[in-house]
């Protein structure tokens, strides 16, 4: 395939997905035509940033564009397929959901995919796309070819995978990232109950991803646990008497990390 793959493109969304890859689209010069969202004033503030059209009726939704991307729940993706391909089922439908498979599509859309961005997103910081890991499915070669084409526009990190390769990528994000970020969540608690500020780990947590860059996690891990120094992790867990839930799971890893490492 030699064109450049140019899709006059329909966004269904508006949420913090929706809004970074609109944005991310829109900044290499793709045309988003349309932004669909349930309320106009969603749909209204996305599309005045990336000079489309705003709707939040379905029916209102161009037949005309060549391609479709949904950046909805993964609950609301399914329920609303049937409603959005009706009548747009010649132009390639993807969604970016991690954990939803392609097979979705099927029976709804001739040509259909996933373009799955693999970043945590929020509304008050903008990313570096040309960063994020993006990864395509598509239901023939061409529109593969043509989905990295366009991923490429955005990312040097584009590649294929499989539905069940990015569930799989999806569940790790998931324990890098969220439970990860609930751990600070739990931290931040604790030194607060101790009049600490939480910026006092903020060196701690940069060196900690930046040694992933270069060793593997088990060969990075240091602590009580690894060393197998039971006295602190006591000493620890008494600490954290008046709270359970850490204590559970201070428990749990601490008894996990010395299991791998031993």
């Amino acid at each position: 395939m030699t064109e450049r793959y140019e899709p006059r493109t329909v966004l269904v969304g508006a949420g913090r997905l929706a809004t970074h890859l609109g944005q991310a689209l829109h900044r290499v010069g793709l045309p988003i035509v349309q932004v669909y969202s349930r309320t106009m004033a969603s749909a209204t503030a996305l599309a005045t940033q990336i000079s489309a059209e705003p709707t939040t009726d379905i029916e209102a939704i161009t037949h005309e564009a060549d391609l479709y991307i949904t950046a909805l729940t993964d609950t609301a993706t399914v329920e609303l397929i049937p409603r959005l391909t009706r009548g747009r089922s010649d132009a390639p439908w993807v969604h970016t959901a991690g954990s939803v498979p392609m097979s979705v599509w099927t029976g709804h859309a001739q040509r259909y995919g996933v373009i799955y961005p693999m970043q945590t997103f929020s509304r008050e910081r903008r990313v570096d796309f040309s960063r994020i890991p993006i990864f395509i499915e598509a239901n023939s070669s061409d529109d593969e070819q043509r989905l990295l084409q366009l991923a490429g526009r955005l990312s040097t990190q584009v590649g294929v995978a499989t539905s069940k390769q990015r569930q799989a990528l999806h569940l790790a994000a998931v324990l890098t990232c969220n439970f990860t970020n609930h751990l600070y969540d739990m931290a931040d608690r604790l030194l607060a109950h101790h009049d600490l500020p939480f910026s006092a780990m903020l060196p701690l947590i940069d060196e900690t991803a930046a040694k992933v860059h270069h060793l593997r996690p088990r060969n990075a891990q240091t602590g009580p646990a690894a060393r197998g120094d039971v006295r602190i992790m006591q000493a620890h867990m008494q600490m954290l008497a008046d709270m359970p839930d850490l204590q559970a799971i201070y428990r749990m890893l601490s008894e996990s990390i010395m299991r791998t490492n031993s």
